[in-house]
Order: C-alpha cells, then sequence, then structure tokens
C-alpha cells in the first residue's frame, strides 16, 4: 500500500524497490510438464436470475356464474449478485459509487477518540494525535458490540472497527499536510513534528453505530483506542527472548515498542485483529561506518536483505528529532559496547515485521508480536477455514518486488469451542505461536509445492550465504530462508484471501517494473508462469515496462487442506486496460466496465461471497481515479492454458505457459465505486448482514506539491471536506460507509 514503486512520487521506500538478489530458479528452469485442465463449475456465490411465476389470469365461476378474474400473486425476485450497474472511470475528486447506493464519511484522519480532545481544525496545528484517528487508513475488521457492550458475533447496528493507518503524505521527509507549513524537509527535524508523524502511524479501534438510520463514530466510546509506534507490545513465539531481540529498551527481549506501517488486516477464528507490519525497514537507518563496526558478523547479510545498507537516509528522519530514547531507536547503529545489544538499538529493527494480533475489546492487553509467522513486509494474514481436529493455515505475502508467498500451519488442531474463546490472546498463543513456517514454488504445470523453513530442512541447514541459528533465526530471516529454499519470485504479493464457498486462497499481485523477457542477474527477472507478463503500457508518453499493471492468483490446497504439501495454482484475472492486447496484455479480455490496475486490497464478503477487489494504482491515472470492483469468481482451473511467444532482442524466443482462469462476463466482474483525486482504494470490513460495507480512502490529494500547502486552490484533493466533512480543506484519509438505499444487502 501507499507504494512509491511504479509510480512517480518523491520519495523511494528501500522495501519497493526490491533486495532480493538471490539466484533462485524461475520457471524456465523448472518443469514444463502438462495438467490437466478441465472445465469446472464456477463455485462460490453465483449470479442468480431474477425469477417470476409464469401464469395468466385464471378465470372462475361464482354463485351467480359471473366470471371473477383471479390475479395471482406476483413474486418479487430472487436477489441478483452484481445486480447494480457498473461504474464508469473517473477523475473526479468524489466518492462515486452505483445508482441505489450512499458512500458517506464517517472518520477521518484527526477526528477525535475521546470527549477531551479537541476537534479536529484541520489546518496543520492540531496535537494529541494519541488520542486522535491516525493518517493513511488501510486494512479494516469488524468487530459486533450487542446493546450492553459486549462481543457480539451477530450485531449488525453497532460495532468496532480496527482500523490500520499505515504512514502519512509526504514529500521528502516531512509530512506536509499535518504541519501548518508544510514541515521541515531537512535534518535535524524538530521533534514536534516528529511526535506527530509517529503518533499517526499504528491501529485505531473505534465504535461506530447507527443511529437515526445513519451511521456515525462514536467520539467518547470507552472502546476508543490507539496503537502507535511508541505503544509497548510483546513478542511472542519464537523470537521472545532471542539474542536477536535483545535492545536497550528490552534486555531480556521479551518486548518491543509499537507497530509500523500496518498494512492488511486479518480476523482469528477466535475474533481477535491481526494487522501486518509491511514496509518498516525504512524508517531505520545505520551510519555510514557501521559495517565496520560490525565487521565479521552475519547481521550485515540480513539487515542489507531487508533494505538497511549503511548511510542510506531513513524514510523521515526521526532519529534526529533529539537525544530521547524515543527518537534514538530509529539509528539502529551498532554504538554499543555489548556483546549482546542491551545498550544501543542494533537489534531495534528485530523487533519490527510481524503479524500482531491485539483483542479489540479489551484495552487492558497489550498486543502480541506473532513471530512464528516469519517477519517480511507483511500485508493481510487470511486463516483458511477452521476443520475440527486439523491444523489451522495462514496465509501470507511479502510485498516487495521479487518477493515470496507464505504459508504458516499451527501445531495445534483446531477446537471449535476456541471459536467462542473469552481470552482471545491466550488463544492465540495456542495456535500462533507453535507451527511450521513454508514459502510456495510454483511450478510450470499449474501445480506448486510448501517448502518447510527449518533447520531440519538440509538446504537450509548447509545455506552458503547466512548461516541460521535456530527457527527464531529462520523467522526473524525469513527472506533468506526462502532464499535458501528456492521459492519463486512474485511480482509483489499484496492482500490475500480465501474464498468461503470452495477454501481456494487468491493473492493479489499488483505490479512488478523489473519483468523484462531480457533480464540477465538477480533483480530483473524473465516472465515465469505465474508472472507470465513482460510488456509497455503507455501513461501518455511515459513508457511504462514490465508488470504495470499486475495481477490476480488463486490456489487450490492438496487433498490435506491445511497441512498440504502440494497445491494447485491459475490467474484468476489479468489486471489490463480493455484497449490492451488481448493476446498478450488483456488475457482475461476485460471490458471498459472492468479493466483496472494495479489490484492490491482484496477480501471476500462473508454475507454474500462477492470477491472485493481494490486499486493501488499507478499506471491507469491519467484515465482514472483508483477504483473497487466486485467480482464472482470461479474456481483454479475453469479456464484454459496459454502461451504467451516472446523474443528477446538477440532474436532468442521465449515461450511462457500460464493458467488463465474463467474470463469474466458482465454479470461476474464490474466496477463498483470508484474514489476521489490521489487516492487509493484499501480496506474492506461489513456488518454481518452485509448491509453495510465500510471502505478506506488512504492518501487523496497525495500529488499536492509540499509548496502549495498554503493555497487550498492548488490541492490535488479537497476530499473529504468537498462533502462538507470536517473543517479546513486539506485532504484527509478517511473511512466511508456504503448503503444501498432500498436497505438490502451491498452488491445486489
Amino acid at each position: 500500500m501507499s507504494k512509491s514503486n511504479d509510480k512517480a512520487l518523491s520519495f523511494v521506500d528501500p522495501d519497493d524497490i526490491g533486495n532480493n538478489h538471490s539466484n533462485n530458479e524461475h520457471f524456465s528452469a523448472i518443469l514444463d510438464s502438462r495438467l490437466s485442465r478441465r472445465s469446472l463449475l464456477r463455485g462460490g456465490a453465483a449470479s442468480i436470475a431474477s425469477a417470476f411465476i409464469g401464469s395468466s389470469a385464471l378465470s372462475a365461476c361464482g354463485s351467480n356464474d359471473t366470471p371473477v378474474v383471479v390475479t395471482p400473486e406476483v413474486p418479487k425476485p430472487v436477489e441478483k449478485l452484481l445486480g447494480f450497474a457498473p461504474v464508469a472511470k473517473s477523475l473526479l475528486d468524489s466518492v462515486i459509487v452505483p445508482v441505489g447506493y450512499t458512500a458517506s464519511a464517517i472518520y477521518a484522519l484527526g477526528d477525535p477518540l475521546t470527549a477531551s480532545t479537541a476537534a479536529y481544525r484541520n489546518d496543520g496545528t492540531d496535537t494529541d494525535y494519541e488520542n486522535r484517528a491516525g493518517d493513511h487508513h488501510d486494512g479494516m475488521e469488524w468487530f459486533g458490540l450487542s446493546a450492553d457492550g459486549k462481543a457480539s458475533l451477530t450485531s449488525v447496528e453497532r460495532g468496532l472497527l480496527g482500523v490500520n493507518h499505515e504512514a502519512t503524505t509526504n514529500e521528502k521527509q516531512a509530512s506536509f499536510f499535518l504541519h501548518a507549513n508544510g514541515g521541515t524537509s531537512s535534518l535535524p527535524r524538530p521533534a514536534s513534528e516528529v511526535d506527530k508523524e509517529t503518533a499517526i502511524h499504528g491501529v485505531s479501534f473505534v465504535e461506530v453505530r447507527k443511529a437515526n438510520g445513519k451511521w456515525e463514530y462514536v467520539k467518547d466510546s470507552s472502546f476508543n483506542r490507539r496503537f502507535t509506534c511508541l505503544t509497548e507490545m510483546e513478542l511472542s513465539g519464537p523470537v521472545r527472548g532471542n539474542a536477536l531481540a535483545i535492545t536497550k529498551y528490552s534486555a531480556t527481549g521479551q518486548k518491543t515498542r509499537g507497530t509500523l506501517n500496518n498494512c492488511g488486516t486479518g480476523k482469528t477464528p477466535w475474533n481477535s485483529f491481526v494487522t501486518g507490519e509491511e514496509n518498516w525497514a525504512g524508517y531505520f537507518t545505520r551510519n555510514a561506518t557501521d559495517d565496520t563496526a560490525r565487521v565479521g558478523e552475519k547481521s550485515i547479510v540480513a539487515l542489507k536483505r531487508y533494505g538497511s545498507s549503511q548511510g542510506l537516509p531513513s524514510r523521515h528522519g526521526w532519529e534526529t528529532g533529539g537525544t530521547e530514547d524515543k527518537y534514538v531507536r530509529w539509528n539502529i547503529s551498532k554504538t554499543g559496547s555489548s556483546t549482546n545489544g542491551s545498550d544501543d538499538y542494533r537489534n531495534e529493527m528485530n523487533g519490527m515485521g510481524y503479524i500482531v494480533e491485539m483483542d479489540a475489546y479489551d484495552k487492558t492487553k497489550l498486543a502480541k508480536k506473532r513471530t512464528a509467522l516469519g517477519r517480511f513486509a507483511h500485508e493481510s494474514a487470511a486463516f483458511g477455514k477452521p476443520v475440527a481436529g486439523k491444523p489451522l493455515a495462514v496465509y501470507m505475502g511479502d510485498d516487495s518486488r521479487n518477493e515470496y508467498i507464505y504459508k504458516y500451519v499451527s501445531t495445534a488442531n483446531w477446537d471449535a469451542a476456541d471459536a467462542n474463546s473469552t481470552n482471545p490472546l491466550a488463544t492465540g498463543d495456542k495456535y500462533l505461536d507453535s507451527g511450521k513456517l513454508y514459502v510456495a514454488q510454483f511450478n510450470a504445470d499449474g501445480s506448486g509445492k510448501w517448502i518447510e523453513l527449518s533447520l531440519s530442512n538440509a538446504q537450509i541447514a548447509a545455506y552458503a550465504n547466512y548461516k541460521f541459528a535456530d527457527q527464531a533465526d529462520i523467522c526473524v530471516n525469513s527472506r533468506l530462508a526462502g532464499d535458501a529454499v528456492g521459492a519463486t519470485k512474485m511480482d509483489r504479493p499484496e492482500w490475500c484471501s480465501v474464498n468461503p464457498a470452495n477454501g481456494e486462497i487468491y493473492y493479489s499481485l499488483t505490479n512488478n517494473s523489473n519483468r523484462n523477457v531480457n533480464a540477465t542477474g538477480s533483480s530483473q527477472l524473465v516472465p515465469d508462469s505465474a508472472n507470465p507478463r513482460a510488456y509497455t503500457d503507455m501513461k501518455g508518453t511515459t513508457a511504462q515496462n514490465g508488470n504495470p499493471n499486475g495481477h490476480i492468483l488463486r490456489m487450490k490446497e492438496g487433498t490435506d487442506g491445511s497441512a498440504a504439501l502440494t497445491f494447485t495454482w491459475d490467474v484468476y484475472l489479468f489486471a489490463a486496460e480493455a484497449s490492451a492486447d488481448a493476446g498478450k496484455i488483456n488475457l482475461s479480455s476485460l471490458t471498459n466496465d472492468q479493466d483496472m490496475s494495479s489490484p492490491d486490497g482484496l477480501a471476500f464478503s462473508p454475507a454474500t461471497g462477492i470477491c472485493w477487489i481494490q486499486t493501488d494504482d499507478g499506471a491507469f491515472t491519467d484515465v482514472t481515479n483508483c477504483m473497487m470492483l466486485a467480482g464472482l469468481p470461479g474456481q483454479v482451473g475453469d479456464g484454459e492454458k496459454v502461451t504467451l511467444n516472446y523474443t528477446k532482442t538477440d532474436g532468442t524466443p521465449l515461450a511462457v505457459t500460464t493458467y488463465v482462469g474463467k474470463k469474466p462476463t458482465a454479470d461476474t466482474l464490474k466496477r463498483f465505486l470508484v474514489g476521489p483525486v490521489g487516492c487509493e482504494l484499501t480496506g474492506i470490513a461489513e456488518t454481518p448482514d452485509g448491509k453495510a460495507l465500510f471502505v478506506n480512502i488512504q492518501h487523496p490529494g497525495e500529488t499536492t506539491a509540499a509548496a502549495n500547502i498554503a493555497d487550498p486552490t492548488k490541492y490535488t484533493s479537497q476530499w473529504p471536506a468537498n462533502t462538507g466533512y470536517g473543517l479546513g480543506k486539506r485532504p484527509r484519509s478517511a473511512t466511508i460507509v456504503i448503503t444501498k438505499n432500498d436497505g438490502g444487502r451491498i452488491g445486489s
């Protein structure tokens, strides 16, 4: 989310550049055998045609033999999913939804979360962000509340939203909309500015309710809560207490501070909230001589693999805010004399990059970082359907160019009684602290395998580039472990979600400018079966190369379900412009009502089975703002095998075989929403009845120049102020709620 790669932004996050320089094999060097494909009936929620009883009026005779005309009752039409009219592409500074729907902003950056917090002025003078909504609303989950304030799985008019606050809109280093004069981009940064910026990151829990027919957030709710970059949290699982976690803050290696760059979310089967820490590495810095201070240590290899090279500036310069510990921690150089790191922050970055579990209802509980699930640029975490007596699976992606897809399988088998746990974090200890971590390898015949990341794997034990000490070391350095076993490099795995109809797993692969038919070396990749496209997409007069539009991949586990070591796969959708070459680019034959670029947010509706697809796009924004689509997907294997024939510059042919899912129709995929200027669509949650859909609008107006901060007429967006929401005219990330005017379910 909020990606600067493949976009014309001023800041480049090291995580987005891509730091995978391993020589893992690609499909051209792997299996090229054929997997038999059959045309299968589409699973999941189906479009149901409106049904009427076809009967003419009946003639009958009464007691006086006068004919009586009896008019039969006309049944109501059966609900048709995706029955709405598709929304056209748009460059307007507004949220556009289908006719018959209403979208309203209800919770935006700076909104107060306590009765004593002042109203948000939105002019750069606000403070106390620890008690306000954070910035860059991202992944989101619904947690119902009963009338008496208890956790409820059925409540539809009162609940909590768990909302990620990923980042902040910045030009150079300063978060310019947050500060009165646009902020200070030179170093050192003022402490007052740093304090604002660290506070707007993290997670919020906010109560929302339907009152007098309208949704609103509850400013003074006792459930409202913020987690920031400085909130104390527990390390849980293999890394807890390990030498790699020892810092000046926690000499025992059991705790850390804060959660950072929170992107996708997930909801556990025991009703707790999980959030993924994504592009965290760029927030830290190392001195230009730090490699010398660490000479002979394997930590240098690990740091560089995660994008932290010595002398590289940090994202916001927070380490320059002063001499207090809360600023110093962002410099992870080895400056102390201890052998274990207890007198500096050389290991501080090892406390970031995890799936973090939180109790949505209990403000007294510390969040727990579930280290057994690996450390990388986490997006969302999708739980496979729990089966009594079987282990749980959690699916995850590493969102950076050329990174991997992962799965975690619990040691404990699922006990259905845990669905009603009164202590969610203790239940999380049971399922998320002990298990096996796997990475995916995709084969060219439509099959694949899960490879265990543990010292019992000879490839990891013998890996020449990095000597793993234990399972904690593997969890901290999951990317290196993936390198060791030859995992498949993917086109930026973003969100993942599990289709409730059939258990298949969907991954959005948002884009990758490093795909190149003539690729040489480790960072530039030739197309392969699961990432088959390398082409040029024109944005005006600018050539965008690689796979600038992205695709959505889906996987079907083998017969062992969550514990399976094999899977089959295909590509559900190839994102593309409708006018693009149908033979090499628009392989899904998308129309003007369906075309898109850079799929990112991805979630299935529990109420309807609709697959919601959101975009974080830089390639198509000369034609349309970012958008959200609704789909009714089928299942792995319902499409066809396709071969893409490329020719290298030296004349050498390159044939890449892939598997394309059944092409969508006007009834199975259509655009539902287009957002305001400069935004990203991200975050999806809904009430259990499917009648209220919550969506996040992130960083509208991010293309505004900091030099124009004093002139609102030069803001590229003024949303949501231009809808009458709040004070000031500075654009704000915000949560909207979408309802259907007739009170029906969203998407029908």
